[in-house]
């Protein structure tokens, strides 16, 4: 499948599988292993290509079989990532009784990108002192990618990055 996030609605691989148990990474691990208490990576990635924000307390108000639902939902093709978007609508109204935020799905999100290392993912890398090479970037799964892009900004609890550059291969040692 080519690699597309916009538009078509269709996200641009099947997430489940990628990265541990259902798409859940190992540095995930500690805040995931206690009824998914945050929302995991593969969710945030699902949730920006359907165009929805669900906040940590929309999010705490779903049942455990809500949160796995959410988490392990197959968004591979334009039919399911929207019936994605209408599960998490009419779950977040029923849990929350608020309207589920829409936002806008980027048309390039620099995840996507491949022939450079965003500045951003570049940046962070330097300030935890790692050398990510272009052709470590490329061979990583657009989930991977996505990853270091969120965990990279400033909005973001940064101490994660190494920890998923780490897993991801790009680092044989943190801190040395």
């Amino acid at each position: 499948m080519k690699e597309i996030f916009k538009n078509n609605g269709v996200l641009p691989h099947s997430p489940l599988g990628v990265g541990g148990a259902g798409g859940i990474f190992l540095f995930e691990s500690d805040f995931i292993a206690d009824n998914i208490r945050c929302i995991p990576m593969i969710v945030r990635y699902k949730l920006d290509a359907c165009g929805i924000k669900l906040t940590l307390k929309q999010w705490s108000k779903m049942s455990v079989e809500e949160r796995n639902i959410v988490t392990e939902f197959d968004c591979d093709s334009a039919i399911k990532l929207n019936a994605y978007k209408t599960y998490l609508q009419q779950v977040i109204f029923k849990k929350s009784g608020e309207i589920a935020k829409e936002i806008d799905v980027e048309e390039n999100p620099e995840w996507l990108q491949t022939l450079m290392i965003p500045a951003i993912v570049a940046e962070k890398s330097k300030e935890f002192n790692l050398e990510i090479a272009i052709q470590q970037w490329q061979e990583l799964n657009i989930l991977q990618r996505f990853v270091l892009v969120k965990l990279a900004r400033p909005s973001h609890e940064n101490r994660n990055f190494p920890l998923a550059a780490k897993e991801f291969g790009l680092v044989k040692h943190i801190g040395t």
